[in-house]
C-alpha cells in the first residue's frame, strides 16, 4: 500500500470535525453517534496503515527548494500514532458523559476530533517542514478547547498557552528552515541527515566550524522550541493553567497529544535530523541535559506543594515530560529506548489519573485535595483504579510504570558521565516525591483523617448537596480500560520493550 494512505487517517477527523460546524446536532444521542464512528473509522485505518503501508515517502505538497509537505511510515512514527490511535476512541466515549450538560458541544467536538487529525500529521510527518506545519495547526487547534468554558481562568489560560506555544513555534522555525535548506528536504534519517557536505559547504562565506556552531545554536533554539509543548523550564507555566480546560481536554494535552508531540519532535530533531554524532558532548547537550534535570525535580516539587487536584497532576506530568527528554538527550540506544517508553506509558499512567480525577469532580463538584477525603468509600471504583496509576507513575513494579523508569535508570547509570550521574540523583528524587504527592490523594480518599472536621461533615456529598456516588458507564469505562493496560504491560512488557528496542538501534 503506497505511503499516500497515510493522508486517509490524517484528514478524516479534520473534515469529520469540520463538518460538525455545518451541521449543527441538536440530538446528543446523534452527535456521539457521528463522532465516535468518525473517530473510530481513523483509528482503523491508523492500524491498517501500520500493518499495510510500505517503506517509503509520499510527497503531498511541494513549496520550493525542498520545503514540502510528506507524510512517511517509520517504526517512531508507528509508536506514536499507534498510542494516539488507541487512546482516542475510548476518552471520546468519557467525553460525552463528561460534557452532557454543558453548551456548545457542536463546537468542542468539532475541535476534539479535528485534533486527532492534526496529532496524527505530527506522527506521520516525513520531514522538518510537515512536522513543522502541522506542530503550529496542533497549537491552534486545540487553543478553542481550552478556553471552551469561556470564564476568565480559561481565558488567561488560553491567553498563556497561545503566547508560550506559538512563541515555541517561532524559536523552531530557525532550526526548520536552516536544517532543511542544507540538506535539500530535512527529511528524516535515523542517526540524522546532517551529513559533512551540509558543514563544509553549508552557507557561502561562512567557515565550516561556524557552519557547526550556527547549527547546535539552532538545535538550542529547536530544542526549547519544540520542548515549549514538552513544558521544559522555564516554558512549563502554561500546562498547570491549561487544566483549567474540561478533563477530556487537559486528558489529552497533559497524556497524548500536545506534550507528547513536543517530545516527538525533539526526538526527531535530535535522532533524525542532527544525530548523536553531531551532538553527543557538545555544550548543547550539556544545557539540555542540565534544563531537564532541573525540570524534574522543580516541576515535582510544585507538585507536592500544589492543591488543586488536576493542577498537582499537570506538575507531575512537567516532571515527566522532562523524564522522556532526559533519555532522549543522553544520546545513546539505551537511552532513547527509556524516553520512549515512558513516553508510551507515562501516557496511559496519567491518561488513567486526569480521568479519574475529572470523574471525581464531574460527581462532586469539588476541585480541591482536602474536599477528597473520604471520596473512595463512595467512589471505589475511581480512587482504586487512580491509586494504580499513582503507584506505576511511583514506578513500584508489577506496573508499567516500574518497566520504563528502570530503563531510564539502567540507561542514565550506562551513559558514564557527571550528567548521567546527575540525571539518575534526580530521577530517584523525583520518584520520592511523586509517592508523596500521589498516594496521599488516596489515603485521603480511602482514609480520611476524621469525619467530624468541618469539611467531615460531608464528607459523601458534593457540592450540589447530593450523595456522592461512582460516575456513568461510559465514564468508568475508559478508567477501567486503562488501568488494565498499566497492569498488563507491567507484567507482560516484551512486545513494547522489543519494538523500542528496534527503534533505538535504527533498524
Amino acid at each position: 500500500m503506497s505511503p499516500f494512505f497515510l493522508m486517509i487517517p490524517v484528514l478524516l477527523p479534520v473534515a469529520g470535525g469540520g463538518l460538525l460546524f455545518l451541521h449543527r446536532f441538536r440530538e446528543d444521542r446523534n452527535r456521539e453517534l457521528y463522532t465516535e464512528a468518525v473517530v473510530c473509522l481513523t483509528s482503523v485505518l491508523v492500524w491498517t496503515a501500520l500493518f499495510l503501508v510500505k517503506p517509503g515517502k509520499a510527497e503531498i505538497y511541494s513549496f520550493t527548494g525542498g520545503f514540502s509537505v510528506d507524510f512517511a511510515l517509520d517504526r517512531m512514527a508507528a509508536l506514536f500514532a499507534g498510542m494516539v490511535s488507541v487512546m482516542w476512541p475510548p476518552v471520546l466515549l468519557y467525553a460525552f458523559e463528561y460534557m452532557k450538560e454543558e453548551k456548545r458541544k457542536n463546537a468542542f467536538f468539532a475541535f476534539y476530533v479535528m485534533t486527532y487529525g492534526i496529532t496524527l500529521g505530527v506522527a506521520f510527518a516525513g520531514n522538518m517542514t510537515t512536522l513543522y506545519v502541522f506542530y503550529e495547526m496542533l497549537s491552534l487547534v486545540t487553543l478553542p478547547l481550552v478556553v471552551h468554558y469561556g470564564d476568565h481562568e480559561s481565558m488567561f489560560a488560553g491567553r498563556v498557552y497561545a503566547a508560550f506555544t506559538i512563541g515555541g513555534a517561532a524559536a523552531a522555525f530557525f532550526p526548520v528552515v536552516l536544517t532543511t535548506f542544507l540538506t535539500g528536504g530535512g527529511d528524516f534519517a535515523f542517526g540524522g541527515c546532517l551529513g559533512p557536505e551540509a558543514v563544509s559547504g553549508g552557507l557561502p562565506g561562512i567557515e565550516p566550524e561556524g557552519m557547526r556552531q550556527m547549527l547546535l545554536l539552532a538545535f538550542l533554539f529547536g530544542f526549547f522550541g519544540f520542548g515549549t509543548k514538552a513544558a521544559v523550564f522555564p516554558l512549563c507555566r502554561w500546562l498547570p493553567l491549561a487544566s483549567a480546560a474540561p478533563t477530556p481536554v487537559t486528558a489529552l494535552l497533559h497524556a497524548v497529544a500536545v506534550v507528547n508531540s513536543g517530545v516527538f519532535a525533539v526526538t526527531r530533531v535530535a535522532w533524525f535530523v542532527y544525530g548523536p554524532g553531531f551532538l553527543k558532548e557538545t555544550f548543547v547537550q550539556k544545557i539540555c541535559l542540565g534544563a531537564v534535570c532541573f525540570t524534574i525535580v522543580y516541576a515535582a516539587c510544585m507538585a507536592l506543594k500544589e492543591r488543586h487536584f488536576k493542577r498537582r497532576l499537570a506538575w507531575s506530568t512537567v516532571s515527566n515530560l522532562s523524564y522522556m527528554l532526559f533519555g532522549i538527550m543522553l544520546l545513546t540506544p539505551g537511552g532513547l529506548k527509556g524516553g520512549l517508553l515512558h513516553m508510551l506509558f507515562h501516557g496511559v499512567i496519567k491518561m488513567s489519573l486526569f480521568l479519574c480525577a475529572g470523574a471525581f469532580m464531574h460527581q462532586t463538584g469539588r476541585a480541591y485535595l482536602y474536599q477528597v477525603n473520604g471520596a473512595g468509600r463512595k467512589m471505589p471504583v475511581t480512587f482504586f483504579f487512580y491509586t494504580l496509576g499513582a503507584l506505576s507513575l511511583t514506578g513500584i513494579p508489577l506496573f508499567c510504570g516500574f518497566v520504563s523508569k528502570w530503563a531510564l535508570l539502567t540507561a542514565a547509570a550506562g551513559a558514564g558521565t557527571r550528567e548521567g550521574i546527575t540525571g539518575l540523583l534526580c530521577l530517584i528524587a523525583a520518584a520520592f516525591l511523586c509517592a508523596v504527592y500521589t498516594l496521599t490523594i488516596s489515603a485521603r480518599a480511602f482514609f480520611p483523617a476524621s469525619e467530624e472536621t468541618k469539611e467531615g461533615k460531608d464528607l459523601f456529598t458534593g457540592a450540589d448537596g447530593k450523595e456522592i456516588r461512582e460516575a456513568g458507564v461510559r465514564m468508568l469505562f475508559p478508567i477501567v480500560l486503562f488501568g488494565i493496560i498499566n497492569l498488563y504491560f507491567g507484567l507482560f512488557p516484551s512486545s513494547v520493550l522489543e519494538f523500542t528496542g528496534r527503534i533505538a538501534e535504527g533498524l
